[in-house]
């Protein structure tokens, strides 16, 4: 994950807890619509919770702390490298096909004159994250209730729709050897849970309910993404009425 998106992430993040602290009551009717399951999702989050404090915050932070600065770039460039591969079909399926052009390079020039993605030689080219939830709300369809997934996290019937197509294009989502791709998967876990250490710290940080922060964090960054950065105002009839 690169700093541009943590940044982005961090920010979103930090400005929902801080419109949560200062509009709880007000937002309640818009939550109950977004999170008609939260019983259910409580139980898996603190299920998720759980079994992070347990093994993969630990291991995450092994990677931190202790892999060298050199291993740590190269594997993220890797991944990143595997993921521009989902991005690139989905900028297609958006029609945004000058930044198609754009992705699909990143892939092609990372993969060859990079060596399988592990040097990054295309950082003139902006990197994108686009995914198959994001397309479905390109399209008009939107986010549905949201989903706590067990051992996958937050989500939302749209991105959890997503999240399973984008298998079926994505670099390990069809590798053949099963050994391989679920060692793939174990590992780009790690890398983008050590991406999650210093957002973590917000969280900590605040004296509020950290599911709940969770969730809002969640939402509104997806519906920004679904935007590219620019989401129309929302409306709360909350406010509405005031």
């Amino acid at each position: 994950m690169t700093k541009p998106e943590l940044l982005s992430r961090s920010t979103l993040l930090l400005s929902c807890l801080l419109f949560s602290a200062c509009s709880t009551t007000h937002l309640s009717r818009y939550t109950q619509e977004k999170d008609p399951f939260e019983s259910y999702n409580r139980i898996a989050y603190s299920f998720n919770d759980a079994l992070d404090k347990a093994i993969l915050k630990p291991v995450a932070q092994g990677y931190a702390n202790y892999m060298p600065q050199l291993g740590k770039m190269a594997t993220e460039n890797f991944f990143s490298n595997l993921d521009d591969v989902t991005v690139t079909c989905n900028d297609v399926l958006q029609l945004k096909f000058r930044q198609a052009a754009s992705d699909g390079s990143r892939v092609l020039f990372n993969t060859t004159f990079g060596l399988f993605g592990l040097i990054n030689v295309t950082t003139r080219l902006p990197k994108h994250d686009e995914d198959f939830g994001q397309t479905l709300g390109y399209w008009g369809m939107p986010s549905g209730p949201y989903v706590v997934i067990p051992f996958l996290g937050p989500s939302s019937v749209r991105d959890g729709t997503g999240l399973y197509v984008d298998s079926f294009v994505s670099a390990i989502g069809t590798t053949q050897h099963v050994p391989t791709r679920n060692a793939a998967y174990v590992v780009d876990g790690i890398v983008s849970r050590a991406g999650l250490l210093d957002d973590e710290k917000i969280l900590e940080n605040a004296a509020i309910d950290r599911y709940s922060s969770m969730r809002d964090a969640y939402l509104m960054r997806r519906r920004s993404l679904v935007y590219d950065g620019n989401p129309p105002r929302q409306k709360y009839e909350d406010f509405d009425e005031e």
